[in-house]
């Protein structure tokens, strides 16, 4: 039986994307993102409990990130987890786990003075294998999701 490994988060960047243009002109940017959520305790005390997530974007995603994502920024995040170990210096095994972004939505509204890039419902952008991301500025008409309907 096949797996899965799917990740589904909505965040807010703890900095700038950093980006790296590579010699075979492949883009990579890497990102933090922050997940909070709140309970009460036994006493009936707020508590708020933040996760740091490590996420990497490639090509065409990593060049919308540059673009549009600053810290601060929330995003709908699709993808999934992957694992890197090795070895350091002294010998120690080390092991750093990251989520390779499949596809993203840029959240909330354009800030001012900000040109191109989202509107008030967010950008979906997706990352097909070998091939730049695609980019889709808001949801599909009525009459387009009619025609999608199998009845």
């Amino acid at each position: 039986m096949a797996g899965v490994n799917k990740v589904i988060l909505v965040g807010n960047l703890g900095k700038d994307p950093e980006v790296k243009h590579l010699e075979s002109g492949s883009v990579v940017a890497n990102l933090t993102l922050a997940t909070t959520e709140a309970y009460k305790d036994k006493n009936g005390q707020r508590v708020e409990n933040t996760e740091w997530h490590d996420l990497e974007l490639w090509d065409g995603q990593a060049k919308i990130a540059e673009q549009y994502l600053k810290k601060g920024s929330q995003i709908y995040v699709e993808g999934k987890i992957k694992t890197d170990t090795w070895q350091d210096e002294q010998g120690n095994n080390r092991k750093k786990v990251r989520i390779r972004v499949l596809s993203f939505t840029m959240l909330g509204s354009r800030s001012s003075g900000e040109s191109g890039g989202m509107n008030d419902s967010g950008s979906n952008y997706k990352q097909a294998e070998g091939k730049p991301a695609m980019a889709s500025s808001s949801a599909p008409s009525m009459d387009e999701e009619m025609d999608d309907l199998p009845f």
